[in-house]
């Protein structure tokens, strides 16, 4: 294979060697008589990773408003912020300090919507607005802290919820600046700090929320450090993170593999895995007001939530107006062919029988795409070649109850239906489909019995009747609003209740008991 070399390219690397040889000679003094040795050349790729370096360089060891170049430091760092916090603060301080982390957010939201999306190229910015609003919000504080009472005649006992002190924190990449919040908030109400691992392809968008809460925190009167994180967060920070004798509590909002990692650490370990969310419909919904919540909860933030709409079961007398209604407001149906064809780009064959994404099968037939999930509905009919007439906001299609769709959490804009023949089919086939996570459920129908039937074989966290997903984290329905959902280890919708431990202190003796 011939190179063709052009006359100003000569010129260029004549150039370059001039200029390497006189860097050279400048650094050598005029008695040496060692042969000179030249640079070595800088590819592109190399310069990149250096800069890499040189942007993890920059963090100072004692941190930049609680980001920190190692794991080391940001441990350190948050251990003694605790201690601080724990011995100088009172309720009411901590009560000031998350009002001021609550207000720095809002007055960001746009910003760190739009830092997120740029970063991880998931979902949508309006509802990301939405996510940070619904969390500075409806994310409770001390006021969900209670001390129990006990009186009679043997005295008084009371029961406090104490900090557990440091806690260490994993976030994911489809919520990770939400989820600090939402952690940071209930940690620090009930009197903990926070190191935070983030997802290393949000790292930068983290490391903004870290910064902007640290200083909200300041400004309130409250110490430095409080919630810190490592600048570069890899698997190896993560270990380090674990093993940490000074992290009392570990905290983990991702997959099944995450929660598997914390619980093996011995410590007290709040885990939330995955779900695969599934929606049953009956003969007696309203089948209009079904359509549009299930399209509400299973398009937000482009399906990348946990909690949101994954797969519906549907009476088959009642499917073709649930499809009617759903066509009529922002749903897309796909054809055989244009199934087919999403199916080829949308999802890889599990040829080398390996676990990946939020399941611990490695005996799934196929897994999602990376580089489809979280895309837009108008991505995918770009993909297909279709042009439609007004906005899309959600894909469906008629498949049967083994389809790939039905059975992963793709996370994505595409939702599959079942056609059921009976409300127990319906049951059977989400329970199944739920695969055992127990995480969140959805089912729209005016029979009380049949809502009960359902709830009960399903056993998941969170179970909405007759509204979207959302609802069940405070979107359009009652009760606070978490990012962590903690089905695997059982302590279901977590707040700062979640991040404490039970203190109990006994006066004897008829102690303080004034009535005789």
């Amino acid at each position: 294979m011939s190179t063709q070399i052009s006359e100003q390219d000569i010129q260029k690397i004549v150039q370059s060697v001039l200029q390497n040889v006189e860097a050279v000679m400048k650094e050598i003094p005029p008695s040496a008589n060692a042969p000179l040795k030249m640079k070595q050349a800088v590819h592109p790729e190399q310069q990149i990773a250096a800069a890499a370096r040189q942007e993890t360089s920059t963090i100072q060891p004692q941190g930049d408003l609680g980001v920190f170049a190692s794991m080391e430091d940001a441990v350190e760092a948050g251990h003694k912020a605790q201690l601080e916090y724990m011995r100088q603060f009172q309720l009411k301080d901590r009560e000031r300090i998350v009002s001021s982390m609550r207000q720095a957010v809002l007055v960001e939201k746009e910003n760190l919507a739009n830092m997120v999306y740029e970063e991880t190229k998931l979902g949508n910015v309006v509802d990301k607005i939405a996510k940070h609003e619904l969390t500075a919000l409806h994310t409770p504080g001390t006021e969900i802290l209670k001390t129990e009472a006990f009186s009679g005649d043997d005295g008084l006992t009371i029961v406090e919820e104490a900090p557990f002190g440091l806690i260490g924190a994993v976030t994911p990449v489809t919520n990770p600046t939400e989820t600090i919040l939402n952690n940071s908030i209930g940690m620090l109400a009930a009197g903990n700090a926070v190191v935070f691992n983030v997802h290393p392809s949000s790292k930068n968008s983290c490391a903004y929320m870290v910064r902007l809460l640290n200083k909200a925190i300041k400004a309130a009167g409250g110490p430095e450090n409080l919630i810190t994180m490592v600048g570069n967060p890899t698997l190896d920070t993560m270990q380090v993170l674990i093993e940490s004798p000074k992290v009392r509590m570990l905290v983990g909002t991702g997959g099944p593999g995450l929660v598997k990692t914390l619980l093996k650490s011995g410590k007290k370990a709040v885990g939330a895995g995955a779900g695969n969310p599934p929606v049953i419909v009956d003969d007696t919904a309203d089948l209009e007001h079904a359509a549009k919540s299930i399209i509400d909860g299973a398009s937000f933030d482009n399906n990348i939530l946990c909690i949101a709409e994954k797969e519906v079961f549907v009476l088959d007398s009642a499917a073709d107006d649930l499809v009617f209604h759903m066509l009529n407001n922002g749903a897309y149906m796909l054809d055989q062919y244009q199934l087919e064809k999403v199916m080829s780009f949308a999802l890889e064959e599990n040829e080398k029988q390996v676990a990946q994404g939020c399941s611990l099968d490695s005996k799934r037939e196929y897994h999602v795409a990376k580089k489809w999930v979280g895309q837009p509905a108008s991505a995918f009919l770009k993909e297909l070649g279709v042009v439609t007439n007004g906005e899309v906001r959600l894909l469906i299609c008629d498949v049967e109850f083994d389809h790939p769709f039905v059975q992963l959490e793709q996370m994505m804009p595409v939702l599959p239906l079942v056609r059921t023949k009976s409300l127990d089919e319906a049951i059977d086939f989400a329970v199944k489909a739920e695969h055992g996570n127990r995480h969140t459920a959805i089912m729209h129908s005016k029979n009380v019995d049949h809502l009960t039937r359902f709830a009960r074989a399903v056993e998941t966290t969170i179970f909405v009747k007759n509204a979207s997903s959302l609802a069940g984290v405070g979107f359009g329905g009652e009760g606070f609003t978490t990012m962590t959902i903690a089905g695997p280890t059982g302590e279901g919708i977590t707040s700062a209740k979640t991040f404490t431990r039970q203190r109990r202190c006994v006066l004897a003796e008829g102690g303080f008991r004034i009535i005789g």
